[in-house]
């Protein structure tokens, strides 16, 4: 072979070798760009998700409070309906006690008995409970006043007649023998009333024994108080008159 045809095939070999190395780099290349593109790809997608991820929890703390007060909603509305049946029980408590009390009402309509008082009215007796009673002052098919016993006696100044329901129902009324407050004064039965001004319309009256120890106070506020004490009646009115019967 001459020496011109062994340069030949040794380019054409130098060629080959170098569209070859040639062609291995652009497949590296692409190979490299098409990785760096899905790198960058997934690297994007992990930079949006992130973002995404990063506003969903930003978001997702407003979701999440919204999320809570969506969840709060159903259990408020649960609880507002839990209420409505708490209030709709208590509703309908209310009317039952309403239709008790109605009924109790209707019970009372006729007094256990009528007591005739001392200005020739009458005091009609009605018994609502244990130690509860209600005696309405009636005067020519009027209700002139009306006293009621709840744990503790009741009393009336009605125009100088003074009235005492007790916590056994009972009814005492008298006439005159009032004096005016304040002061100290002498009463039926040996008791001693210390009477003091604490407001308008508003007395307290303190009732002393035989050795001055208090045994009961009345105050009024508003209306009229009376008293029991050991089968003397007193009444202290809320202008401050007191007076008592045996």
């Amino acid at each position: 072979m001459s020496s011109n045809t062994t340069a030949r095939t040794a380019r054409r070999r130098t060629l080959r070798l170098a569209v070859a190395a040639l062609t291995a780099a652009a497949g590296l290349t692409l190979t490299a760009c098409s990785g760096s593109d899905a790198a960058g790809t997934k690297a994007a997608g992990n930079t949006d998700m992130s973002t995404v991820a990063a506003e969903s929890s930003g978001t997702g703390s407003s979701a999440g409070a919204q999320g809570s007060d969506a969840q709060a909603g159903p259990g408020a509305k649960a609880d507002t309906k839990a209420d409505s049946k708490v209030d709709a029980k208590a509703g309908t408590a209310g009317k039952q006690s309403g239709t008790g009390h109605a009924a109790g009402g209707g019970k009372a309509a006729s007094p256990v008995r009528t007591q005739p008082l001392v200005d020739g009215s009458k005091a009609e007796i009605y018994k609502l409970g244990e130690q509860h009673y209600r005696a309405k002052i009636v005067s020519r098919g009027s209700v002139l006043a009306t006293l009621e016993t709840n744990q503790h006696d009741d009393g009336l100044d009605a125009n100088d007649m003074f009235v005492v329901l007790t916590l056994g129902g009972e009814v005492h009324s008298w006439m005159g023998g009032g004096q005016t407050g304040p002061g100290t004064f002498k009463l039926a039965g040996g008791w001693t009333a210390k009477v003091t001004k604490l407001g308008e319309l508003r007395y307290r009256a303190q009732i002393l024994g035989h050795e001055g120890a208090v045994y009961a106070t009345l105050e009024t506020n508003q209306h009229d108080v009376g008293v029991d004490a050991n089968g003397v009646y007193i009444v202290l009115s809320n202008g401050g008159i007191i007076s008592a019967h045996e």
